[in-house]
């Protein structure tokens, strides 16, 4: 009784719906397989054209990339990552150390204050010595702290008097000599030459300065391409360097008397 109580209750509105439905479905089966036609001609028309070679491009990379994770695969984990580097810990230097240290590093800077003067006194291509006039005569004056030099080149034989006494009576150093004569030396005038000098003023060391100051500048005038090196070694600056004067009320120029509180 219940199927044909079911069967008498569908009226036709419903059965003209599934009709419908059954229709449309036909008509989606018929785009698919039309589609699929389609899509399998598109596909042999491309063979033809070369899109087969993207294909089998695309299956080699797969293949390589398959590979290479079966190779990073067999690695240990972690075994593609850079390793960390820690900072090494500061280690405190005793007093002791710092100062070793400290004087391995005065000692490499003297060596190479050393190879830099070195360099510097290398010797250098000399110009040839100007033939001097017999009446020839040139005068120059030098400075250094407190002294005042006057000087006068002659032609001659590479005599110098200073202050009417040879220069081994006036500077018995050896030092105060080679200052003296170095203008000479790295000219090249230390044999043609006499040099005459009156020096008043300060020490013994502030007139040898003086005096080199003076030959120099006279050298200059005796030929001026002379100028060049005897600048670059440094003969013609003035040294304006001197001892600072003492200030009232204290005991030098920057020493103060000692504190005492009672």
């Amino acid at each position: 009784m219940s199927e044909e109580q079911n069967t008498e209750d569908v009226t036709p509105e419903e059965t003209g719906a599934e009709e419908v439905v059954e229709e449309t479905a036909e008509a989606v089966v018929e785009e698919t397989s039309e589609a699929e036609e389609v899509v399998e001609g598109e596909v042999e028309g491309a063979e033809g054209t070369g899109e087969v070679e993207v294909e089998e491009a695309a299956e080699e990379a797969a293949e390589t990339t398959v590979a290479t994770t079966e190779k990073k695969s067999d690695l240990p984990p972690g075994a593609d990552l850079e390793p960390m580097v820690e900072p090494e810990p500061e280690v405190e230097l005793s007093a002791e150390e710092i100062a070793a240290r400290e004087a391995e590093e005065e000692e490499r800077a003297a060596r190479e204050a050393a190879a830099a003067e070195q360099d510097d006194d290398a010797p250098v291509a000399k110009p040839a010595p100007a033939e001097l006039a017999k009446d020839a005569r040139f005068i120059a004056t030098g400075k250094r702290k407190r002294s005042v030099a006057r000087v006068i080149i002659l032609p001659g034989d590479g005599t110098i008097t200073i202050n009417d006494r040879e220069i081994e009576e006036y500077f018995p150093r050896a030092r105060h000599r080679t200052i003296v004569t170095s203008p000479m030396v790295a000219t090249g005038y230390e044999s043609n030459i006499n040099v005459k000098i009156r020096v008043h003023g300060g020490g013994i060391s502030g007139q040898a300065g003086a005096v080199r100051h003076g030959i120099a500048r006279a050298l200059t005038e005796v030929d001026s391409e002379l100028r060049p090196e005897l600048k670059r070694r440094g003969f013609l600056t003035r040294d304006a360097r001197a001892k600072e004067r003492r200030k009232a009320g204290f005991k030098k120029a920057r020493k103060r008397p000692q504190f005492s509180k009672r």
